[in-house]
């Protein structure tokens, strides 16, 4: 974005002055994977969420997913943006941290303790959701998604 300023100098001259926005400013707009996350059981913890490009450990291996992103809860409300992001496709997997320990707490034979949930709302058939469920073709500029927390 430009903005064009005019001022008049002391000797009664005109200046037309240009001043460009940051790059920066406008690269956070673009290209900006926003979800909305509901069904919160409480507004205690967090909300840890992973861009995942491929089928490669989604949803359960969080250190494959090429971006991370962390909200706070309020009202049963959480929103994970990830900015920057590259057209392409893409699934995104969230988990209610309740206790804010930065991992998903299971029980004895492996199901989540905590709220568990994913892009398209994909939900798993004994395990995890799938990627080509949860994907979605992201082609640029904005999307906005809305993924609700389930709890097993």
């Amino acid at each position: 974005m430009v903005r064009i300023l005019l001022a008049i100098s002391s000797v009664g001259a005109v200046l037309v002055l240009a001043a460009a926005s940051p790059p920066q400013a406008q690269s956070q707009q673009a290209n900006l994977i926003h979800a909305e996350i509901d069904g919160l059981r409480n507004d205690k913890g967090q909300v840890l969420c992973a861009l995942f490009s491929s089928a490669a450990d989604f949803p359960k291996n969080g250190d494959k997913a090429i971006e991370h992103a962390k909200s706070g809860i309020s009202h049963g409300q959480a929103v994970c943006e990830f900015p920057g992001v590259a057209p392409g496709r893409y699934a995104v997997s969230v988990f209610h941290d309740e206790n804010s320990n930065g991992k998903m707490d299971t029980n004895l034979v492996g199901i989540p303790r905590e709220g568990v949930g994913a892009s398209n709302n994909a939900r798993g058939h004994f395990g995890p959701p799938k990627f080509e469920a949860a994907a979605f073709h992201f082609s640029g500029d904005r999307v906005d998604l809305k993924i609700t927390i389930y709890y097993l």
